[in-house]
This record gives structure tokens, sequence and C-alpha cells, in this order.
């Protein structure tokens, strides 16, 4: 296992909640909650890349553009880079970015996993301030239309 793995896995788990799993034959899958943060290759043969991860997608703009750096294969059009080699930034980027990449999961997840996870909402996001100063609406009483019934008939019985 080259060592850029054992690198990138060390700094992944030392994140919290952060889980490992080996899919699709080669990659080392890093989850939070059960949705991928961070993907490293474990076989460089099969795969160009070494590791990609999901970014802002200002950042995706801005790395794309650099040496070394490719849009991630399938992963794209969610914002996910991919290195072919980890010398393309130094390793306080590659940590930062992953961390980025985890809290942009962690964000995304249900609130329920959230709180499962022991996971509080970030005190500057946007959205938690609009749900605070909305008021819930007091419900108007519906107006019914009352429907004219026909009589009903009284079956006679036979005797």
């Amino acid at each position: 296992m080259p060592s850029y793995i054992d690198q990138v896995r060390a700094f992944c788990l030392s994140l919290p909640s952060a889980t490992e799993d080996v899919q699709w034959e080669h990659d080392l899958l890093f989850r939070i909650g059960g949705k991928m943060f961070c993907v490293a290759n474990l076989e460089p043969g099969m795969s160009p890349t070494k590791i990609a991860f999901k970014c802002t997608p200002e950042k995706f703009a801005e790395l794309v553009e650099i040496d070394g750096i490719i849009p991630a294969p399938y992963m794209a059009r969610n914002h996910w880079v991919a290195l072919l080699e980890m010398d393309a930034l130094r390793q306080p980027e590659i940590k930062e970015l992953i961390q980025t990449s985890y809290q942009l999961v962690l964000e995304n997840l249900p609130k329920k996993t959230q709180a499962a996870l022991g996971a509080n909402p970030p005190p500057n996001n946007p959205k938690a301030k609009v749900q605070q100063k909305i008021k819930p609406r007091k419900a108007k009483p519906r107006k019914t239309k009352l429907r004219k019934t026909k009589p009903q008939r009284v079956a006679k019985r036979r005797t």
C-alpha cells in the first residue's frame, strides 16, 4: 500500500464518526453517515487517480485548473476532484480540502442522521438563521360549502 494512503487514511479516520470501507474492488472509501467524503485508490494500476474528494463549486473550478488535478470520473457533476499526483498540492492543503469535503457531506445529511452522529449544525449556517426568523403562520379557518343532500328514500320492506 503506497504511503500516501496511510497519510490520507490516518487523517480521514481522525475525523469524528468517519468510517472506512473497500468498494469497487480497489477503492478505499471514507464515509460519514453512510455518505462518501473521500476515496483513495488502493491499486494505482487500475486508475490514474490517487485520491478524490468533494469541494465547493468555486473551489472545483479553481482546482481543475491546476496540473495534476482533474474532475473526478463519474462524480465531477457533484463537484468532486481527483488528484493524479499527490504533489499537485501541499499536504496541509490536501488535509484542509478533505476536511471541507467532510463538512460539506455532513451538512447535507438529514438532521436525524446528524443528531445521531452527535453533529451540531455550524453556528454560521445561513439556512439556520433564516429558519429562526420565519414565524409560523396561523391557520386560517377554511370555508366549507355545505352540500345539498338528496332526501334518502326509505326502502319499503316486503312482507
